[in-house]
């Protein structure tokens, strides 16, 4: 089967709406539809028009397959279960239940998702821990090498991931820190499919420091991390291969309550740690990095309560949880920052514990075709 131009072009409008699912079937039809859907042109049209109208766009959480129970979320011979599942992101039904790819039953977590693609690895980190660059859309994945770098055992380790629009490659951002303070960091291409040391650590991350919460934005991976009484942002160009602090603003004093993400395409904090005037309510501050400084905007005030955000979505709603501590769980509700209308969305979220440390996990999810052809 052959095309003609004014054909072909009227084939890809059709095809660029489809979901992913439907346009890997469509692979078992012709030589002509496996060059068209497979072709890099087209695997970047049908994610340009997913991102930017935001269609087959969901939510990928962390949750309890089955809670309707009486265990105690508490009791240590309670073995509780967690399944990643993708939900609407317009009716909040779930959608798919996603397995590990290579058929392993262990527990997995998910260290960044973009452009459709997922990265994958254990609860926690170790410098040898495998990782998986996922796309459940179309079902393949890829396995980094082992690393060759390094042989030692860190007492945290870090791992980001995204996409680098300035070099059109997907990197793996690794950060391992021993109890001795020592940094080290690890760049994966998967365009060259290997890991870089980074050899030049700037003098102000060698020192005593808490890493906390992070994101990943146009190739740079963002931390927050802790040194002493100061709050920052160390920022890391994977790309650049380059270093980057921004001081947090003063009002900023308690890490542990902070977040952060993106928001109109801008790296932002949220943070909620004290009280209003108005009672009964809460202020989530926010600010966002503007020309290498923090714009502080209006505060989102929400009831009081066992509230506490979590992310930010691509349509820039604020992913927040109200906590069942009772039940070991939280429901998940979308807050439009600038109508301050919020969105029940009738999804129960696992509590996933870490010694004193309690996470959920609710992220944006994009389907696309990447990893379909040949990277």
């Amino acid at each position: 089967m052959t095309f003609t131009l004014r054909k072909k072009d009227i084939l890809i409008d059709i095809l660029v709406r489809l979901p992913a699912k439907s346009l890997v079937r469509f692979l078992c039809t012709c030589k002509s539809w496996i060059d068209l859907i497979g072709s890099s042109s087209f695997i970047s049209t049908h994610l340009h028009r997913n991102a930017t109208k935001h269609t087959h766009v969901y939510l990928l959480c962390l949750h309890h397959p089955n809670f309707e129970r009486n265990d105690d979320p508490d009791d240590p011979y309670v073995e509780q279960e967690f399944q990643w599942s993708l939900f609407s992101n317009e009716t909040f039904e779930e959608c798919s239940k996603l397995s590990h790819p290579s058929g392993s039953t262990k527990h997995y977590v998910i260290y960044g998702s973009s452009n459709g693609l997922v990265c994958i690895s254990e609860e926690i980190l170790n410098f040898d821990s495998p990782i998986h660059i996922w796309n459940p859309s179309v079902k393949k994945f890829r396995t980094p090498p082992m690393s060759t770098n390094i042989n030692i055992k860190f007492s945290h380790v870090a791992l980001q991931f995204g996409f680098h629009p300035g070099v059109n490659d997907y990197k793996a951002v690794r950060m391992m820190r021993t109890n001795k303070n020592a940094l080290a960091v690890e760049v994966y291409s998967l365009k060259t499919d290997s890991w870089k040391m980074i050899e030049a650590i700037p003098p102000w991350l060698k020192c005593t420091w808490q890493h906390h919460k992070g994101t990943f934005f146009n190739g740079v991976a963002y931390h927050i991390i802790e040194k002493g009484p100061i709050c920052s942002i160390m920022s890391f160009d994977s790309g650049s291969d380059e270093f980057e602090e921004f001081i947090a603003p003063d009002a900023i004093c308690s890490p542990s309550e902070l977040c952060i993400d993106i928001y109109k395409e801008r790296v932002c904090l949220l943070f909620s740690f004290y009280s209003c005037d108005e009672e009964g309510m809460v202020p989530n501050d926010l600010w966002v990095l503007q020309e290498k400084r923090w714009k502080q905007l209006c505060p989102f005030i929400y009831p009081a309560g066992s509230y506490g955000t979590i992310g930010i979505t691509i349509d820039n709603k604020l992913l927040m949880v109200r906590r069942d501590f009772l039940r070991g769980a939280g429901d998940l509700c979308l807050c439009n920052y600038e109508s301050k209308q919020v969105f029940e969305t009738g999804i129960e979220l696992a509590v996933m514990k870490y010694g004193e440390i309690e996470l959920l996990f609710a992220i944006t999810y994009i389907e696309s075709l990447a990893l379909l052809n040949k990277y």
